[in-house]
């Protein structure tokens, strides 16, 4: 859909507001605040955060950065919450009890923590029951709020806190899970990965989708960390970037089981372009640690054909 960004988005009120206290250099507060302008003017929202660094740094009582209902729920149950408020709601709307004008979004937002691990069952639950809502999973690849331990998003070969790099272990020994491709397994209308990268319109009209997609809907939206990834602060938009750019976080969407890629490098860089900003990965550039890199990159390559290949198939669907 074409539109005016300084227009459309620009000059909408931020529904996510300044002075939290998320750290600086974090992709989680621009990608939230940009899904947020997503949402109509007139329309409501119901905002559920599980237990996490965005949930402990933005609602922090008497003080909120969301202008919208938020409600705090555990590590473990944000998509349970939410799909129980969205399921109250519809109830209430059909008896009549509640206004016509207008209408109310349910959002969940959770780190991969919340939702690769701890949250997949309440996840799973409630996509499959097909409740009116989106679940947004900010990805930034270990459960930092808690001390930079490793997740199933962290990355192979991450040095975290219980999966460091040293003489015994080259860090996380494990690959990252694919939950993207998890969401598409449960036939739900809309399923989209993304960053905050590209002006954010990438970022913004996949959120629009979803938010006014009928039924659930799904966002992994990667969310770097200066602390848990070792970049500088302001290296943020260009972590971002070369995360795209080398095709280790590939920009696509699913809808209704057909694939779509939505951006595809004219010249993929090198994934060490992506690596060696980060101090998470700096023993992969020491002498004799070239296999990591090479290991790496296959995985890349790999996952980014399957992708590719996925999308041709859905071309010739149709």
């Amino acid at each position: 859909m074409p539109y005016n960004v300084k227009e459309v988005v620009g000059n909408k009120p931020s529904r996510f507001t300044s002075g939290h206290r998320m750290c600086a250099g974090c992709g989680a507060p621009p990608a939230a605040r940009m899904i947020m302008r997503a949402l109509k003017p007139e329309d409501h929202a119901v905002i559920a955060g599980a237990t996490g660094c965005m949930e402990v740094s933005t609602f922090i009582y008497p003080y909120t950065a969301w202008t919208d209902s938020f409600i705090h729920t555990a590590f473990e149950c944000a998509a349970a919450t939410l799909s129980g408020a969205e399921a109250a709601y519809q109830s209430m709307k059909k008896q009549g009890k509640l206004p016509q004008d207008g209408d109310t979004k349910f959002i969940a937002f959770g780190g991969d923590g919340g939702t690769y691990d701890i949250g997949l069952q309440s996840l799973s639950g409630a996509m499959e029951r097909g409740h009116d809502m989106v679940y947004v999973c900010y990805d930034n690849g270990a459960y930092m709020n808690t001390g930079i331990q490793r997740s199933s998003a962290t990355p192979k070969f991450a040095d975290t806190t219980t999966s460091p790099a040293g003489t015994v272990l080259p860090g996380k020994m494990q690959s990252r899970k694919d939950l993207s491709q998890i969401l598409v397994g449960h036939h739900i209308p809309y399923v989209a990965q993304t960053v905050g990268y590209l002006n954010f319109k990438d970022l913004y009209e996949k959120a629009e989708k979803a938010i006014y997609t009928e039924g659930p809907a799904f966002l992994n939206v990667l969310a770097p960390c200066p602390r848990g990834w070792g970049y500088p602060t302001d290296m943020l938009m260009q972590i971002n970037k070369l995360a795209v750019e080398t095709c280790y976080w590939p920009l696509y969407e699913v809808v209704n089981g057909k694939y779509k890629v939505n951006y595809k490098p004219a010249k993929k860089l090198p994934i060490e372009e992506f690596l060696k900003p980060q101090k998470r990965f700096k023993h992969m550039f020491k002498p004799g640690n070239e296999w990591m890199i090479e290991e790496f990159q296959k995985e890349v390559d790999n996952r980014w054909q399957e992708l590719l290949a996925l999308e041709s198939l859905s071309l010739k669907e149709d």
